[in-house]
């Protein structure tokens, strides 16, 4: 079973429907109660809107995350629930959850802001959440912030906006990217597709 966290961001049934055609069993659960109970194979953080709120919104689940994660269930984070993953954000005064080292800046002057739209991918590392996935593959991305790792090697691919950013990270049972998969057409399913691959494995 993979939980979707909801914590009041984002459009759940898009990554609920998308993870459910790939063959995964998404359930969507809607407090810390609901998470510590749920027998979870795997953890989805999705989402759209702000650091700050989002961190605030997920505090509640935060002791059952760190569990999880040091246990070694495989974690998604998704747009805005790639960012939390690291230890703070230009966005706001909130602390992120620290389990990825760096900082979320904003994007650079000189581009429209929010990047909205379809961008292609850089490969950096041959993953499991990437097979199939080549250079040049487009995904849909809403943001205005985006994640600078302390660790360059957690970067799996890169995509271009103004700077050579973060696009997929991964480190260990921690996976992430900052488009939208349930958005991004077969390409995006594929991604999901691996992830519940990798955790029926």
């Amino acid at each position: 079973m993979i939980a979707i966290i909801d914590y009041g961001m984002g459009n759940l049934r898009s990554i609920h429907n998308a993870l459910a055609k790939v063959g995964g069993n998404p359930v969507i659960v809607s407090d810390s109660n609901a998470l510590l109970d749920a027998d979870a194979d795997a953890v989805v953080i999705p989402g759209v809107g702000s650091f700050g709120d989002a961190m605030r919104n997920l505090t509640p689940f935060s002791d059952r995350l760190f569990d999880l994660v040091d246990s070694g269930t495989p974690l998604l984070g998704i747009c805005i629930g790639m960012q939390v993953l690291f230890e703070r954000s230009e966005e706001s005064d909130a602390a992120g959850f620290g389990l990825l080292e760096g900082d979320v800046i904003r994007l650079p002057d000189g581009v429209k802001i929010p990047q909205m739209g379809w961008n292609e991918l850089t490969i950096r590392s041959d993953t499991d959440l990437l097979a199939g996935i080549n250079d040049g593959d487009f995904f849909y991305f809403v943001h205005s912030y985006y994640c600078v790792p302390e660790d360059e090697r957690v970067i799996a691919a890169t995509t271009d906006y103004g700077v050579d950013m973060a696009a997929v990270v991964e480190k260990d049972n921690i996976h992430a990217v900052q488009f939208h998969p349930e958005k991004s057409s077969k390409k995006g399913l594929k991604i999901l597709k691996n992830f519940v691959e990798m955790v029926k494995c």
